[in-house]
């Protein structure tokens, strides 16, 4: 992974589609001196943090923010950031949310919210969750199961897909939905991850 640092704050992110959707809610928040790095997938995330650390201009890096998602364990995911922050010799927090370390001060969140499992899609639904069309969205995944159709193996992505179905655009993806203005970033959904974007920008 070729890095090039040009912000004294750096957000990673698992990929292209967390990259467009926080740089979608940076913009929202008037955010501008983040530098947002996908890296290819959280299996990638030991040896790309270690290509970081190493890259020119890391040593100008005030503040790093590392985000993933929960998946089924919220407590493992975040151990697996901190094994990856020591390969890497970078300081690895005691908790999600309480930064360790000057220079960079490091600071990690686990999606959806802190002690939950899941993924960034999850957040999405809960903040359209009182949405007209998801109580469509219900029905739709029920009436699935009623006539005996196995639902997909990962059911938030499904439903995130079913709900920008019924937008004015439809066929967006998640990163692109926060673009086009989807995901009503106002909502308390979305608190925690706002609160960590200002910790790491500060």
């Amino acid at each position: 992974m070729a890095i090039e640092i040009a912000k004294p704050n750096v957000l990673v992110v698992e990929g292209k589609e967390e990259e467009s959707f926080f740089g979608a809610l940076m913009q929202h928040l008037g955010l501008q001196n983040i530098q947002i790095m996908p890296i290819g997938g959280k299996e990638k995330l030991r040896l790309n943090l270690k290509t970081l650390a190493i890259s020119p201009g890391f040593a100008n890096v005030i503040s790093l923010g590392i985000m993933r998602d929960a998946n089924a364990n919220p407590n493992s995911a975040f151990q697996s950031v901190c094994d990856a922050l020591k390969a890497a010799m970078l300081p690895a927090p005691q908790r999600p949310l309480i930064s360790a370390g000057d220079s960079p001060r490091v600071t990690v969140m686990i999606l959806p919210e802190e002690g939950s499992p899941g993924i960034l899609e999850d957040l999405c639904l809960k903040a359209v969750m009182q949405n007209l069309a998801m109580a469509c969205v219900e029905q739709y995944f029920h009436c699935l199961q009623q006539q005996g159709i196995s639902l997909s193996k990962n059911l938030s992505k499904a439903k995130v897909q079913a709900f920008l179905a019924s937008r004015a655009e439809a066929g967006k993806r998640l990163g692109e939905a926060a673009q086009a203005g989807y995901w009503p970033f106002e909502d308390k959904a979305f608190e925690q991850v706002k609160i960590f974007l200002k910790q790491i920008s500060s």
